[in-house]
């Protein structure tokens, strides 16, 4: 899976998971999670999403350093990878 694909579905992920409406063409690599409204509940919903959707196991403890979608779409490409 190439770069533009992980973050086209990380951000349909993250669009259809936010707690509050969202545009998906504001996602960027750039934004937090923080600015997408996810709080400490709702990114435990968010993690078991992007599971399903890219077909891989984590622990959300790998998480706990990264702040950006990019940051996100780095941790997921490694992963992919493996």
């Amino acid at each position: 899976m190439i770069r533009d694909e992980i973050l086209a579905t990380l951000r349909e992920t993250m669009e259809n998971g936010a707690p509050v409406p969202m545009d998906l063409d504001t996602i960027t690599e750039e934004t937090t999670i923080g600015e997408l409204g996810f709080d400490s509940l709702s990114v435990l919903d968010l993690i078991y999403d992007i599971q399903q959707a890219f077909g891989i196991d984590f622990e959300a403890q790998d998480l706990v350093n990264i702040n950006t979608v990019g940051e996100l779409a780095d941790f997921l490409e490694e992963e992919l990878q493996a």
